[in-house]
């Protein structure tokens, strides 16, 4: 597993408030969630049955991408979205990223219950947004050099494609598993990867759309585009 510590900024040019306000309000509501985790779950959270049937809120499409399954979870994707949305907002705005960010989270939640409707299962996480936020970063800035722990105390410098690519083919081949173990009779795992999935087309999608489409820098992204 490549595990991303740091990237390359020197070419940021604004200071990521959204990016860094994001993480603030996942901490938050993960320090109110600890004071009973099950009933600010089951309020909160997407449960698929219960969504579909109208048992839950609207609201809950947002509010679950903010809720997480313990630290190692919370910690996991703030570490993603640190490195790598305060780039991406530099390139879309601060109020485009923000609504990008929200997109992709909304698109990892349908992405999930719609493939399974039937669960009962809560489905939290920033996950799917931070996906969404990966995908941003590989269009805008692929050939961006990534510093990552390959294993301890081994650090390697090398391209954000490489990085993110290698992310992305995990969760293709992790919900290919999933599915197969399902349809053989096997337990599923407990991670969302069409969520994940979901959020990161999402993010393609709309980082095409959003994009700032010329900048300073010169350089080119995953498409060729000039930047």
């Amino acid at each position: 597993m490549l595990l991303p510590l740091g990237d390359d900024n020197t070419k940021r040019t604004s200071f990521p408030i959204i990016t860094l306000g994001l993480i603030v309000a996942n901490l938050v509501a993960f320090f109110y969630e600890q004071q009973d985790a099950d009933a600010v779950i089951a309020q909160y959270s997407i449960i698929p049955s219960l969504f579909f049937s109208g048992g839950q809120p609207i609201t809950n499409i947002f509010t679950s991408m903010f809720l997480h399954g313990g630290w190692a979870h919370l910690l996991g994707n703030m570490l993603y979205l640190y490195i790598f949305g305060d780039n991406v907002e530099d390139n879309l705005g601060k109020g485009k990223f923000l609504i990008f960010y929200l997109l992709c989270g909304v698109a990892a939640m349908f992405a999930q219950t719609l493939t399974s409707q039937e669960s009962t299962i809560p489905f939290i996480g920033a996950s799917g947004a931070i996906a969404g936020v990966l995908a941003g970063y590989i269009i805008l800035f692929p050939r961006n050099r990534v510093r990552v722990l390959v294993f301890f105390p081994f650090i390697l410098t090398v391209r954000a494609w490489l990085v993110l690519g290698f992310w992305i083919l995990l969760q293709l081949l992790s919900e290919w598993t999933l599915e197969h173990n399902v349809k053989a009779g096997m337990q599923s795992g407990g991670i969302a990867y069409m969520a994940h999935i979901g959020g990161f087309f999402a993010g393609v999608v709309l980082t095409l759309l959003l994009r700032r489409r010329s900048t300073p820098s010169g350089d080119t992204d995953a498409f060729g585009m000039t930047h």
